[in-house]
C-alpha cells in the first residue's frame, strides 16, 4: 500500500439545464405563426393557444421556459390569469404582456400587483421587443442560477446537520452507557448486612471515577462538535473571518479534544514533514479530520493489532506523476483494512459497515465534499489486513502556484 492514497480522477462538471425558450400564449394561431417566423431566428419558440394550454406545456417542460409572451385577452382566461399563476408556481419564468391601449389601464395595474414585468404594446416593434426577450432570458437565467444555488446550499445544511448529529451522538450514546454502568455499581447501604470490604470499595470508586472522566470527555466533545459547526455556520453567514490556521495547529486540537478511551492517545505518532496554511474554516476541516481519527479508532478497536498504530502526516507531495506537490494530511492506521467492494463506494455515497452500532456512512461523503468545496481532494487506499490511508489534499497557495 502506498504512502499517501491518489485523489479520484476529477468528476466531470455537471452540465447545469438553463432556462432558454420563449413561451407565446395566443388564441389567434396566425399571430403565434408570425411570431416564431419573426423571433425564431434567435430564440427557441414555444406556442400555446391558451392559458391552460400554457399551463399544461409548463407543468411538462418548465425548467427549458425562460419566459411567457401572453396575450391579455383570450377566451376563458386572461393573460393576467396565466402570469399570475407564474409567479405562484413558476418564478424563475420573466412575465411578459402584449395589450391594446384599450387594456392599458388593466395593464398597468398587474404590473403593480407584480404580476407583470413588463407591457409590449400591440403592435409589435421589433427591434424593442427583441430586447426585451433578451434581458428578460437573462433574469430568468440569473433567477434559475440563483434558485439553484439556494437549493444546493439548502441541501448540503441538512447533509452537514445530518452528520453533525449522527458525530455527537456517537460520544453521547458513551455517555449514556457509563451512566448506565455507574447506576449498575451503585450499591445501596445495607440493612443489618455485610458491608462491603475497604479493597471492594475503593476498586468500584476507581472504576466510577474512571467511568465518570470517560462520560464527560464524551460530552465534552459533543459539545465541542455542535459549537464548531455553529461557529463555522456564522462565519459563513456574516461573511466575516473563516478562523483559518496551521495544519499542526489543527492536528493538536483534534488530539486535545477528541474523547480517546483508555490507552488509545498512545496509539497517535504524528509527522511533520512540512507544515501549511489550512483554506477555509478550522471548524469545518476540525470536523473532517475528527471523523477521519473516529473512523481509525474504531477500525483498530474492532480487531486490534498487537501494536495498534495511527499516523497523522503533513507532508508536499504529487498526487499523481507530472502534477504539483500539494499540502496534504494524511490519516493512516494498521487496522484491517477494507474489503475492495466497499473501497470503492466509499466517497461517492454513503457506505458503511458499522451500521450495527448506528454508523450511516455519511461521514466519508460529509468529508469529500468539504475538500472539493476547498478546491482540494480525499483519496482513500487500503490493502485488506494491511490498515487504510485517507488522503486530504490541499490546494496551493496562490503565492506559490
Amino acid at each position: 500500500m502506498d504512502r499517501f492514497a491518489p485523489p479520484p480522477p476529477p468528476a466531470p462538471p455537471l452540465a447545469i439545464a438553463r432556462p432558454y425558450a420563449v413561451l407565446v400564449v395566443d388564441d389567434e394561431p396566425q399571430a403565434c405563426k408570425w411570431f416564431s417566423l419573426l423571433f425564431g431566428n434567435e430564440f427557441t419558440v414555444l406556442t400555446a393557444a391558451g392559458v391552460d394550454q400554457a399551463l399544461a406545456l409548463l407543468k411538462e417542460r418548465a425548467p427549458e421556459v425562460a419566459v411567457v409572451l401572453t396575450d391579455y385577452r383570450m377566451p376563458l382566461r386572461s393573460g393576467v390569469d396565466l402570469l399570475s399563476e407564474l409567479r405562484t408556481h413558476y418564478p424563475h419564468v420573466s412575465r411578459l404582456l402584449i395589450s391594446a391601449y384599450a387594456d392599458k389601464s388593466v395593464a398597468m395595474a398587474a404590473i403593480n400587483q407584480g404580476q407583470v414585468e413588463q407591457i409590449l404594446e400591440k403592435p409589435l416593434n421589433e427591434a424593442l421587443t427583441r430586447q426585451a426577450l433578451r434581458t428578460a432570458v437573462d433574469n430568468s437565467q440569473r433567477r434559475a442560477a440563483e434558485r439553484n444555488l439556494l437549493d444546493s446550499r439548502e441541501a448540503t445544511l441538512r447533509e452537514t446537520l445530518g452528520f453533525l448529529a449522527h458525530e455527537a451522538s456517537t460520544p453521547l450514546a458513551t455517555v449514556r452507557s457509563y451512566l448506565s454502568a455507574i447506576k449498575d455499581r451503585h450499591v445501596d447501604p445495607p440493612a443489618g448486612g455485610k458491608s462491603p470490604s475497604e479493597a471492594e470499595q475503593r476498586r468500584n470508586n476507581g472504576e466510577v471515577l474512571a467511568m465518570i472522566e470517560a462520560a464527560q470527555r464524551g460530552a465534552d466533545f459533543a459539545q465541542a462538535l455542535i459549537t464548531k459547526f455553529l461557529m463555522s455556520a456564522n462565519a459563513t453567514k456574516q461573511a466575516g473571518p473563516t478562523g483559518s490556521a496551521k495544519a499542526s495547529e489543527l492536528i493538536q486540537a483534534v488530539r486535545r479534544e477528541y474523547p480517546f478511551d483508555a490507552v488509545e492517545s498512545q496509539w497517535i505518532r504524528c509527522e511533520v514533514s512540512e507544515d501549511f496554511e489550512l483554506p477555509g474554516s478550522r471548524d469545518l476541516l476540525f470536523l473532517v479530520l475528527c471523523t477521519l481519527v473516529k473512523n481509525a479508532v474504531l477500525a483498530l478497536r474492532s480487531s486490534p493489532p498487537a501494536d495498534p498504530q495511527l499516523d497523522i502526516v503533513l507532508a508536499r507531495y504529487a498526487p499523481a506523476p507530472g502534477l504539483a506537490a500539494q499540502p496534504l494530511i494524511g490519516v493512516r492506521d494498521n487496522g484491517m483494512g477494507i474489503a475492495p467492494e466497499v473501497l470503492d463506494r466509499l466517497t461517492r455515497e454513503p457506505t458503511t459497515t458499522r451500521a450495527d452500532i448506528g454508523g450511516t456512512g455519511m461521514g466519508l461523503v460529509f468529508c469529500q465534499r468539504v475538500m472539493s468545496t476547498l478546491g482540494g481532494a480525499m483519496g482513500v487506499q487500503s490493502t485488506l489486513g494491511e490498515g487504510a490511508v485517507v488522503t486530504l489534499y490541499f490546494p496551493n497557495a496562490s503565492k506559490e502556484s
